[in-house]
């Protein structure tokens, strides 16, 4: 590692006098180099405070929950993660599976919510619960069971705290009182109130239950999983291995069947909603209209090219189908759908090209589109039904800018935009009023916070985050250099998106090695004007340029440029990549037999496509944690791009990875994996070791012990993956 530091040193510090090296092991540690940054950032109900959660200054892997005054004065620890929870405790798998899927890689306050009064926080630590009254201003325990209480929601009248423990559902008085089991008998294979592993993993639901407006009733998801198919896999850790029998639903087999119920809580009567004579279909999403009146299902179809609205009668459990989206391609599950107080309701549909807003009728008719233009609408992120306007977020002007903009959905006409361009912005917008928490970040400003009026003015700082004196980045923000960004041209005529870096002290006389960073798959860009990760610093301060490409396939585009990729994974999106290389190549001040490729998950897939493509150009690869035949991945994500083995052989064959191995060059490749992986799962990369160690093809493999897709990953593995692959890229570029 000497000599790696040493050699970066010297690239960095040729020719003028540079800012302080920015030592590897500094990006790991505390504080965070990104600065103070707000996450889970909520506008209390009465609209006078902000709440976020902040990763805590003396620990990296700890979290905090924070509040600021909309009146003013600094922002102030409201509960102290570290002191519920000094120690890291056991979770339940239920737990860490949750964990995992929403990407939660801290301890302490992970997660919370207000009740709708304004008077107290609802916040789960390390598996029990706790409130914080904001009258007394004093924090208690709710909960303190041997199980996990997972999915913890304040009822809406706030009177109640729901949560599920070991499979059933409970509800206890939030004033004190006994404890109730909404549902018995729930086991791990037949349960009530969760999300399936698929809904979490590939839906974006992470529950499975809901409560009416009034209190008076909850809908339930039942989800039996006893038909879904037992795959084996070794969780290696650091002391020993076991082997995890997991219900995972691979491709062209069977999903859970989920069912739908209402609970009436005063009665305690319960009954089955009709989802119709298929089992086999999503559960999407689940919605109550704004007088709980209507339960409203969106139910997808196997294949994910139909997606109905059913407007369900809670008494009854009847629903009756009020609106159809299909598609020769795929449907898009989004949470754009807002049911209105008048009865009328917002959706989102790609029907005209590009994913655009409309206001229904109550029977599912289109009263007007909204929103239009050669653009989509990334979310609809909030509604002021007093004014009559939806505010949404766009990449309206360019795909790799995002604002936020406002628009009349009764009179609609051009979009106001309500944030300025040049970077990225995000956004949670209030329940009423139009007010707003937006943060905004391009390549040389971390992540910033704030308070915005409707109309788009800042009313105050949650997190300035301003990269200055005091800064933890500020000693080494003379290294930041922005990116370039442009366009090259796919084989089609579409215009790929692109940004390319170059290291400290760069020359453009000289010729530089470059890395290719890919994920390449859909649903994810790689390039957009945000703040970039301190730990690409690594790279670039050992001289390497690092260079993205958004392919055919990947978002913030039109419908045809993300549906292109249809039925034929790893064809196109290697196509463009490769074009992108072949454009690098000829740059006056790139070294063209020198080009690397790195990424994880459909990026370390990507990685060993381009490895392995006729005549590739790319020279090292580090692949992590890459699908290497998608017949042994889920159900949801694989069938909506692919179809089933059976109905689409030939793409299948095509997009496999083993059969491409004869034509990896010796030593190319660097294969990452972590050991407790229940998403891609290990035996993804065993499949490659095995049949590159049969061909005698020397390969360099690296495995993280009880590590899993995103979660488990530590500061100290964290550093060691990165000084892995700089290690292997200038052992096989240099």
């Amino acid at each position: 590692m000497k000599l790696i530091l040493a050699a970066a040193a010297a690239i960095a510090l040729s020719g003028a006098a540079m800012a302080e090296q920015l030592p590897p092991k500094r990006i790991f540690e505390s504080p965070d180099l990104n600065g103070p940054r707000a996450r889970g950032v909520k506008l209390s109900p009465d609209g006078r405070s902000v709440t976020y959660i902040k990763v805590r200054a003396d620990d990296l892997t700890v979290t905090d929950l924070w509040v600021a005054d909309v009146a003013g004065g600094e922002p102030r620890l409201l509960i102290d993660g570290k002191t519920l929870a000094p120690d890291a405790r056991e979770l339940s798998e239920a737990e860490k599976a949750r964990r995992e899927r929403a990407g939660v890689a801290t301890r302490g306050v992970v997660d919370y919510a207000w009740d709708d009064q304004g008077r107290l926080i609802l916040a789960p630590v390390e598996g029990d619960l706790y409130v914080y009254d904001l009258g007394s201003q004093q924090v208690r325990q709710l909960t303190r069971t041997p199980g996990d209480e997972i999915d913890a929601k304040v009822s809406p009248r706030g009177r109640f705290v729901s949560y599920v423990r070991d499979d059933n559902l409970y509800v206890t008085p939030i004033a004190g009182g006994a404890e109730q089991a909404i549902t018995q008998g729930g086991t791990e294979l037949k349960s009530w109130g969760t999300a399936e592993f698929i809904a979490q993993e590939e839906m974006d639901r992470h529950t499975g239950y809901w409560w009416s407006p009034d209190e008076s009733r909850i809908a339930i998801a039942f989800v039996d999983q006893t038909g879904v198919d037992v795959v084996d896999r070794p969780e290696v850790g650091a002391t020993g291995a076991k082997v995890v029998a997991q219900r995972y639903p691979r491709v062209g087999r069977p999903n859970a069947v989920v069912d739908l119920y209402v609970q009436d809580l005063a009665g305690g009567q319960r009954l089955k909603v009709d989802l119709g004579d298929n089992p086999d279909i999503y559960l999407g999403r689940v919605t109550w209209s704004k007088d709980g009146r209507t339960l409203y299902v969106q139910r997808q179809s196997r294949d994910q090219r139909r997606l109905d609205l059913l407007a369900v009668d809670p008494v009854t459990g009847k629903g009756k189908v009020i609106l159809t989206e299909t598609s020769p391609h795929w449907v898009d599950l989004t949470d754009d759908f807002r049911p209105l107080a008048d009865g009328t309701f917002l959706w989102s549909s790609e029907r005209s090209g590009f994913r655009h807003l409309y206001l229904h009728r109550a029977d599912g008719r289109v009263l007007r589109q909204v929103t239009k233009g050669q653009w989509p609408v990334a979310a609809l992120l909030g509604v002021d039904e007093a004014r009559g306007v939806a505010i949404f977020s766009a990449n309206k002007d360019v795909p790799v800018e995002r604002r936020l903009y406002e628009l009349s959905y009764k009179a609609p006409a051009a979009p106001r935009a309500l944030t300025p361009a040049g970077g990225w912005w995000s956004a949670e917008v209030a329940r009423t009023g139009g007010a707003f928490v937006g943060t905004y970040e391009d390549p040389k400003t971390p992540p910033q916070t704030a308070l915005y009026r409707a109309e788009g003015t800042r009313v105050r700082w949650i997190e300035e985050n301003r990269l200055a004196a005091g800064h933890p980045f500020a000693p080494y923000v003379d290294r930041l250099r922005a990116p370039e960004y442009g366009t090259i041209k796919a084989a089609d005529g579409s215009p790929l998106w692109y940004s390319l870096r170059t290291p400290p002290g760069f020359d453009p006389a000289k010729k530089y090695p470059v890395i290719v960073q890919v994920y390449g798959g859909p649903g994810s860009a790689r390039v957009f004007k945000g703040w970039q990760s301190p730990e690409d610093q690594i790279l670039l301060d050992a001289g390497y340029i690092l260079f993205r490409l958004d392919n055919r396939g990947t978002p913030n585009r039109s419908t045809a440029f993300k549906t292109a990729i249809d039925r034929k994974l790893g064809q196109l999106e290697v196509d463009d990549q490769i074009a992108g290389a072949r454009w690098l190549q000829a740059l006056p001040y790139v070294d063209k037999d020198r080009i690397g490729v790195t990424g994880w998950s459909y990026g370390g897939y990507m990685t060993l496509l381009l490895l392995t493509a006729p005549d590739s150009p790319f020279r090292a690869g580090v692949s992590g944690a890459p699908v290497t035949d998608w017949t042994l991945y889920d159900t949801h994500y694989t069938e909506r791009f692919m179809g089933t083995p059976n109905d689409n052989k030939d793409g299948y064959e095509r997009s496999e990875v083993v059969r491409r191995l004869d034509r990896l060059k010796p030593g190319s490749l660097l294969l990452v994996h972590g050991m407790a992986d229940d998403n891609v799962t290990f035996d993804h990369s065993t499949r490659v070791m095995f049949d590159l160690q049969a061909k005698g093809v020397p390969f360099e493999t690296m495995v993280y012990p009880g590590l899993r897709h995103r979660g488990g990953w530590t500061p100290t593995n964290r550093l060691h993956r990165a000084m892995q692959a700089l290690d292997f890229f200038d052992r096989r570029l240099k």
